[in-house]
């Protein structure tokens, strides 16, 4: 297997739009796969995986039972770990990558020494592919580091990280399992490392009526309460942040959109 890029791709019964994912990826170099499906009632083939992706090998884990999105991508990250992978990416069933997405990522973390994440900006579609908004977070760590109080910086399957982060931050914490885990992940990473935004749409991400935004808000926006209260130290941010979340608990997920389509 080449072992420089892998990418980690989580999947529950949603088989034709993973494979829509995977033909997405358009680069000039291998890049490598570790699906991890999450106790579908109809299994993907490997066969099927391998044909839609142009150029590099996938490694297809099937887990007997339903466990979770943090369970599934701590087994990825385990993989990728084990095989000595430079670079590990995200990428969700659903969501589509721009040409060279990833080639951007690694030169920019070639360039950037000091930099171990790096995510980029997002196109937000609805699961037909209508246009909703656009994700456009800071670039700096300096900002992110602040903005990370008010909600997560980073658009969670753009992301591109060093291998090597796994040594302090070692998996998704399973305390926020399948609502926050990306979150509390990200902030764990901040702890220790310098992160950044390319500031240039590089995905489509898609939000489907089953996205773990819609039918589990309420339990992800009380455990990113208790992330933000775990991470808090007194500042601006902290607060402003704590109190912004504390009244998002109680707006209706609609409002919100509307006002992310007027002003993103």
């Amino acid at each position: 297997m080449n072992k420089r890029l892998i990418v980690a791709i989580p999947h529950y019964n949603n088989h034709k739009d993973l494979l829509e994912s995977i033909k997405s990826i358009d680069e000039t170099f291998a890049v490598d796969l570790v699906v991890v499906d999450d106790g579908s009632d109809i299994k993907p083939k490997l066969a099927q995986i391998q044909t839609k992706l142009k150029n590099g090998l996938v490694k297809l884990i099937c887990l007997a039972e339903n466990k979770g999105i943090t369970h599934a991508l701590n087994i990825a990250l385990d993989f990728a770990k084990k095989n000595n992978y430079k670079y590990i990416a995200r990428l969700d069933a659903g969501d589509i990558c721009y040409k060279n997405k990833f080639s951007k990522q690694i030169t920019f973390l070639q360039k950037n020494n000091e930099i171990q994440l790096v995510g980029t900006w997002a196109r937000v579609v609805k699961a037909n592919g209508d246009f909703l908004y656009n994700l456009k977070h800071p670039s700096l760590d300096k900002v992110i580091r602040k903005k990370m109080y008010l909600n997560s910086m980073f658009v969670h399957p753009t992301i591109m990280f060093k291998s090597s982060i796994l040594e302090k931050v070692k998996e998704y914490p399973v305390n926020y399992a399948n609502s926050a885990q990306d979150y509390a992940f990200l902030f764990e990473v901040l702890k220790y490392y310098k992160c950044a935004n390319i500031p240039e749409i590089l995905l489509d991400y898609v939000v489907s009526e089953n996205s773990i935004s819609k039918i589990r808000r309420k339990e992800q926006v009380f455990n990113r309460i208790k992330i933000l209260l775990s991470n808090f130290r007194f500042g601006f941010y902290p607060i402003y942040g704590l109190i912004r979340n504390i009244i998002i608990f109680f707006i209706p997920l609609s409002f919100l959109n509307s006002i992310k389509r007027t002003f993103w």
